[in-house]
């Protein structure tokens, strides 16, 4: 009887000492576990500072630039704006945009719709979002750019800091780098020419200048620009009296044709064959080349930045010097 008790004891104690040890190694597992939990990061930009914690999964962008910014590090939207021209989208983005929600344009995107589709990340912009910034922030974690246009590396960084992206980030601009480079190389002498660069839209007519998409791309290859558009600006619209100011030694322009209005080009047509135009040296060397809008201006993101490279180099391989 005696052995019994002692036995009975020995497996109380036991048992007793698998429960305390059991107690005493859960808070080291809750504590490891909770060390692998990503910190929140944050993010400032043109609104302020946002915290995102870890990867998002589902981004809602309200910028064709943003668009491209996410295509290129690999990721598909749950949502974003209609691209200025496309049904909905551009033709040199359309096939990586299929089931992508459009949740407006980028001048009215639709608040009701991006919420619905509870995203965990909100990219805009401050030039054409400022004023509904509050009611993004109250759907999901929103950062916003500064501006577009000129300043597409600037915001593609941005981007890829709050899609927690850096490193690949920094592989696809190391990548962009590069081919300005190459490109700037192989063209040689032939960025001394200089490049006149404008935008027909209907019943208007503006010169641009350095300070835009296409101009900081032609400013990063090392091409002159004439006189007249030698200016650190954007753009200005310009009167057929004026027309003087298009001049060069190439003239790259570009339609603004909306969906199935075709003023834009009507406008082009009317003023190159103006006596005006036509006494252009630029027109009388045949050297007057209309260029695809979205890849040349509207879209302003990094996939069609590379497209705009590739397409001064193809235009230039046979342009002769004389």
């Amino acid at each position: 009887m005696f052995r019994s008790k002692g036995i009975y004891t020995l497996a109380i104690f036991f048992l007793i000492s698998l429960f305390v040890a059991a107690c005493g190694n859960e808070e080291p597992i809750k504590s490891k576990q909770a060390s692998t939990d990503p910190a929140p990061r944050t993010i400032k930009h043109a609104m302020g500072e946002t915290k995102i914690t870890g990867t998002p999964q589902r981004i809602v962008v309200l910028t064709n630039q943003g668009t491209e910014t996410l295509l290129e590090l690999g990721i598909k939207p749950v949502g974003a704006v209609k691209s200025w021209i496309g049904d909905p989208w551009y033709d040199h983005i359309k096939d990586k945009m299929t089931d992508v929600e459009v949740v407006g344009d980028e001048t009215q995107p639709n608040i009701e719709l991006i919420a619905s589709l509870k995203p965990d990340l909100i990219l805009g912009t401050k030039v054409r979002h400022e004023k509904i910034y509050q009611q993004l922030s109250s759907i999901a974690p929103t950062v916003f750019t500064e501006n577009l246009g000129n300043s597409m590396v600037e915001n593609f960084r941005l981007f890829a800091q709050a899609l927690n992206k850096e490193t690949e980030g920094t592989a696809v601009l190391d990548d962009y780098n590069k081919a300005i480079e190459q490109t700037k190389t192989r063209l040689g002498d032939k960025t001394k020419l200089r490049i006149s660069l404008a935008r027909f839209q209907p019943g208007k007519v503006r010169v641009y200048y350095k300070d835009n998409f296409a101009g900081v791309i032609l400013n990063q290859l090392g091409f002159a620009r004439p006189d007249a558009q030698n200016k650190d600006e954007f753009s200005a619209d310009i009167t057929k009296e004026q027309i003087k100011v298009l001049d060069g030694d190439v003239f790259f322009y570009f339609t603004s044709d909306r969906e199935g209005n075709f003023g834009a080009t009507q406008t082009a047509d009317e003023w190159l064959k103006d006596p005006l135009a036509q006494n252009l040296n630029v027109v009388k060397k045949d050297r007057a080349f209309k260029v695809n809008e979205p890849i040349w201006n509207t879209s302003g993101g990094i996939i069609s930045a590379k497209l705009l490279i590739k397409d001064i180099e193809a235009r230039f391989e046979n342009l002769k010097i004389k």
